[in-house]
């Protein structure tokens, strides 16, 4: 039996926001790191719609490319998301024929993730316009300019702890 709606709108509870002094925000550098990344993926993003896949995938590949023989823990540790979040897109990518899953030879229980050939090919065409551009951003610095830029995107890594978390999805 259904309920007759009573055409009131439930009113969402938003959180408390805390007060921010605007003139403390580097809105030129936010503004300069959001349009870098869009434009970083993008590339792959192009290759990856050709397949019925999208970033989430691109992901899994990447590090299962540049770490063959992880576990899916380590992977679940390095993408900060959780077994739900995971689970489509790895099993897509191992029904593609991207990545394996083997038994580990030690403690069967572990599942450790080895690209194949066609994962690994994946990872480098996906890797390769990245690479491009960031060649082409950085080919007139100098070396201690380099260094600088790649300390720069160390320090940026890592979650604001004064932030709670949330269950990130891959997308």
């Amino acid at each position: 039996m259904s309920r007759a709606s009573t055409g009131k709108a439930v009113k969402k509870v938003m959180p408390a926001m805390p007060a921010v002094d605007e003139a403390q925000i580097d809105f030129e550098t936010i503004e300069l790191l959001f349009f870098a990344y869009r434009d970083f993926v993008s590339d792959p993003d192009a290759i990856l719609a050709k397949i019925g896949m999208g970033r989430a995938h691109h992901r899994v590949v990447y590090f299962v490319c540049r770490q063959p023989g992880m576990m899916v823990t380590d992977l679940l540790d390095t993408l900060q998301i959780t077994k739900q979040s995971l689970a489509r897109v790895l099993k897509q990518l191992i029904e593609s024929g991207y990545i394996r899953q083997m038994a580990g030879a030690k403690d069967r229980r572990q599942r450790r993730l080895y690209p194949t050939l066609a994962g690994r090919e994946l990872a480098l065409a996906l890797s390769e316009p990245q690479s491009r551009r960031i060649a082409r951003a950085m080919e007139d610095l100098t070396p201690d300019t380099r260094a600088s830029v790649k300390e720069f995107l160390r320090r940026m890594r890592g979650r604001d702890e004064s932030i709670e978390p949330i269950d990130s999805d891959l997308d």
